[in-house]
């Protein structure tokens, strides 16, 4: 049943008694307040006397609303009075966060993406990042805010780096961390101006590798490697025929390895592609016995029988003892684990495989990165320009006939 209003000494306020509820002494009041607006009743709640309103506060209420009506200004209504706080409260924090984000530093933005980086990135990824961040960035521009970084300041961090002998690709991946800070912070409200890295200039440097092993000398690595490290042998063995990245060896589980179809499933690449690859009777032979003799889900493990996590200095140390990388100053020219990947690539190319074969056999993502190696088909090249030139008079031969 509807409650009755009860009114009270002073007009326009009224209220009406909860059932059974009691504040103090006496049963709780709901406060409202009745009035005139364009010439209508208007009533609006206001609420209990438990919840600190009186007479006069309702009273005090009202002579304002009626005030707002004679002199035209401010709200009216309850209502619109509500509205206007809230519009303030809202411009108020709108007005915080701006002066929040205007203020907020690359280091109080690295912290955070930092966090979010060690769940979805690679530990030795964010291991490098925050290396290079403590090294260089906190240095520079760790205490600016972000507004108040520069391309210009990019800049001059570009030629310090230098200056100290850093590479150019080292110097390229602090621009990309710069830029994807700079993004994290756009893309979570922290930062709303412009990316100043887009105004920078990376520095160009081809650092890829150029330098390729022949048949003979993989045949005496393999060889120096078996006496040295059974283990690393096999693991070079599969990098030298199946094109398979360090740390995608280190990954391979055997429900990874297909017997029967020959291949290997390799998952979690760099390029975030799974890919298959094929193997030779050489790997196939070398996961056989591995197999046998393996009671670990990985392929390869350490003495520990944990996952192997970098390439062991065994490998440099028999390049060395080789001579391979001897009076070699150039770092594309030297002999490395990853020469294996490019010397299969290479091989690849030089065995007849054409360009979109080599890039879906490597797992790059685009066909750009596969075009390096195509000086090593000029054979191939001119086979196809013989074919286009055959198809060329054949047609017009045609032509002529008709």
């Amino acid at each position: 049943m509807k409650q009755k209003k009860i009114k009270t000494k002073i007009p326009g306020v009224r209220y009406y008694e909860h059932p059974t509820r009691k504040y103090g002494v006496k049963f709780d009041r709901y406060y409202t307040i009745r009035y005139k607006l364009n010439g209508k009743d208007k009533e609006e709640a206001l609420g209990w006397a438990s919840e600190g309103w009186t007479e006069l506060k309702a009273a005090k209420h009202l002579a304002d609303l009626k005030q707002a009506q004679r002199i035209g200004e401010g709200a009216k209504t309850l209502a619109e009075g509500r509205k206007i706080s809230e519009e303030k409260e809202a411009e108020k924090k709108k007005k915080e966060l701006a002066m929040k984000k205007a203020a907020i530093t690359f280091a109080e933005v690295f912290e955070k993406y930092l966090v979010q980086a060690q769940q979805d990135k690679k530990a030795k990824t964010c291991n490098t990042e925050a290396l290079l961040y403590k090294n260089w960035l906190s240095k520079t521009v760790g205490d600016l805010a972000l507004k108040d970084i520069s391309p210009f300041m990019l800049e001059k961090l570009k030629k310090d780096m230098a200056d100290a002998g850093r590479s150019p690709r080292t110097i390229t991946y602090a621009l990309a961390l710069i830029r994807q800070v700079f993004n994290y912070a756009r893309n979570h409200d922290l930062f709303s101006g412009d990316n100043p890295v887009s105004k920078v200039k990376k520095p160009s440097n081809d650092n890829r590798r150029i330098r390729y092993l022949s048949q003979e000398e993989a045949n005496i690595l393999l060889e120096a490697l078996q006496k040295k490290s059974p283990q690393l042998h096999d693991m070079a063995l599969i990098s030298l025929h199946c094109g398979l990245r360090a740390g995608e060896i280190f990954n391979l589980h055997w429900e990874d390895i297909n017997f029967r179809d020959n291949t290997i499933f390799i998952k979690d690449t760099k390029s975030n592609r799974n890919r298959n690859a094929i193997m030779t009777k050489d790997v196939r032979d070398v996961l056989e016995r591995r197999k046998k003799t393996s009671s670990t889900a990985l392929v390869f493990v350490s003495s520990k029988e944990e996952q192997v996590t970098e390439v062991s200095r065994t490998f440099d140390r028999v390049v060395d003892s080789l001579e391979f990388n001897k009076n070699v100053s150039d770092a594309r020219k030297k002999i490395v684990f990853h020469t294996l990947r490019h010397t299969y690539a290479s091989w690849l190319v030089m065995s007849g495989a054409d360009l979109y074969t080599v890039q879906k056999l490597m797992g790059h993502s685009t066909i750009a990165m596969t075009e390096r190696y195509s000086h090593l088909a000029p054979d191939y090249l001119r086979k196809a320009m013989s074919n286009f030139e055959k198809y060329v008079d054949e047609n017009s031969s045609n032509k002529t006939q008709n």
